[in-house]
């Protein structure tokens, strides 16, 4: 599927939930959506690729796929250091929250983020990955 991008799509996956990890990896390799699929077990450990990265753009993610509810560092938590990286680092990457809370706070405090797009649901369907990557991509 051609995308707006010239360059390979690649998308971040932050859940500490290995099965959910798991699942949603192969959902978006499914889907053939996306050339590269980087999984981060914790939102240290994907700011920790950030900075390793910081200075390559080509391993750089399109999209974050991010957790809300994480032991340690939460979604939000790692929003709030993800906003303190250079404007050209985020500049061709957009956030999506995957969660699967039914907390009306979290729901209002993802939609107003502003480097959240958009709340997806947990589980992740694969007709609502293709939506999003056709609206976004």
């Amino acid at each position: 599927m051609p995308n707006k991008l010239e360059r390979p799509v690649k998308v971040m996956l932050i859940d500490d939930n290995i099965i959910d990890l798991k699942i949603n990896s192969k959902i978006i390799f499914i889907s053939k959506l996306f050339d590269e699929i980087i999984q981060c077990r914790s939102g240290e450990d994907a700011l920790s690729y950030f900075n390793i990265h910081s200075n390559q753009p080509d391993k750089l993610p399109n999209l974050i796929l991010l957790d809300i509810q994480m032991p340690e560092m939460d979604g939000f938590e790692f929003l709030e250091n993800y906003k303190r990286f250079p404007p050209e680092l985020k500049e061709n990457c957009v956030v999506a929250m995957l969660s699967s809370t039914l907390d009306f706070g979290d729901i209002r405090k993802a939609e107003a983020n502003p480097y959240v797009i958009k709340l997806l649901k947990k589980p992740l369907y694969p007709e609502h990955l293709e939506e999003f990557f056709k609206a976004n991509f």
